[in-house]
């Protein structure tokens, strides 16, 4: 009774903010690029439903909760340090060096797996909301983006408390951060557009993703650094390279490297740019093809 209470709402509200009162019928003019990108821009401009149904999903997960979203921050801090005290040992690297590292690793790395697991599921977990409501698709999508990217910005306060504890000589190279951030998030939109279509289509593929994406958080350059492979592998280049072919080491190097005064090669930045282009692409030919058919899949 709640969920239909508020699906009444947000029904009241989308009307209001779109001047729509009833589904949109496809036509032979949707299934074009022109089509597919005008949703996309439709969905932006509905910013003031998806920033507070974003908003209100946060608060709905810690609601009676004392802390409330601060339970984010102490979960990902914890864990931080839990690893970089245990792998700094193992692998005898100086904590002051490690523990940033790892940190900002698993803060950039909760945003990707987010967009990636739950993006899986995105048009399946708003089923009433897609069939009740006349909205752009991509609405749904920024929702979850926006979503994660509070939860990451939650998050940011340990990196702050970090650097307060270990000490780093940033420079302007620091705001090298926002763009690294901004094109995150551009993946993060086409990558939940992209597989929430293909997984609502075919349903194992949310599965499927899930353990993908446990996989690469082992391969991923996150509790262990390319340098430390690099000096075990004397003389085997090619070996420690390896991490080069996984592209989310190039989306975690953008963003880590300014973050905890590291230099970033421009090669990553190139790697990021191309899959985001190569992704926009891919997201654009699912939503041509077949957005129309998500309201029927679910």
């Amino acid at each position: 009774m709640q969920e239909q209470a508020h699906i009444k709402d947000l029904r009241a509200d989308i009307e209001r903010m779109t001047g729509t009162g009833g589904s949109t019928v496809p036509d032979s003019k949707s299934k074009t690029f022109r089509a597919a990108w005008d949703d996309l821009v439709s969905g932006f401009g509905q910013h003031e439903l998806w920033l507070q149904l974003g908003w209100q999903d946060i608060k709905q997960r810690y609601r009676r909760s004392t802390l409330g979203p601060l339970w984010i921050t102490i979960a990902t801090g914890v864990m931080a340090l839990a690893l970089g005290l245990l792998y700094s040992v193992l692998f005898e690297i100086p904590l002051a060096e490690f523990l940033p590292h790892v940190t900002v690793g698993l803060i950039i790395w909760g945003f990707i797996s987010g967009c990636i697991k739950e993006g899986a599921d995105i048009f399946i977990d708003n089923e009433g909301l897609i069939k009740q409501l006349p909205s752009a698709l991509s609405v749904h999508v920024y929702r979850l983006v926006w979503k994660q990217f509070l939860f990451l910005c939650h998050n940011l306060v340990i990196w702050v408390i970090l650097m307060l504890i270990f000490p780093r000589n940033l420079g302007w190279e620091v705001l090298l951060a926002l763009p690294a951030m901004a094109l995150l998030i551009v993946n993060g939109v086409w990558v939940a557009m992209f597989f929430g279509i293909v997984a609502t289509r075919f349903r194992d593929v949310s599965p499927l993703l899930e353990a993908g994406t446990q996989l690469l958080f082992y391969v991923t350059p996150i509790v262990w650094m390319t340098s430390t492979l690099e000096q075990n592998i004397q003389g085997l280049d090619t070996r420690a390279n390896l991490a080069q072919l996984n592209p989310l080491y190039h989306y975690l190097e953008i963003v880590r490297g300014p973050m905890i005064g590291t230099d970033v090669s421009a090669h990553h930045w190139w790697v990021v740019l191309g899959f985001t282009a190569v992704g926009l692409i891919l997201a654009l030919l699912a939503m041509r093809q077949w957005r129309f058919r998500v309201s029927y899949w679910v």
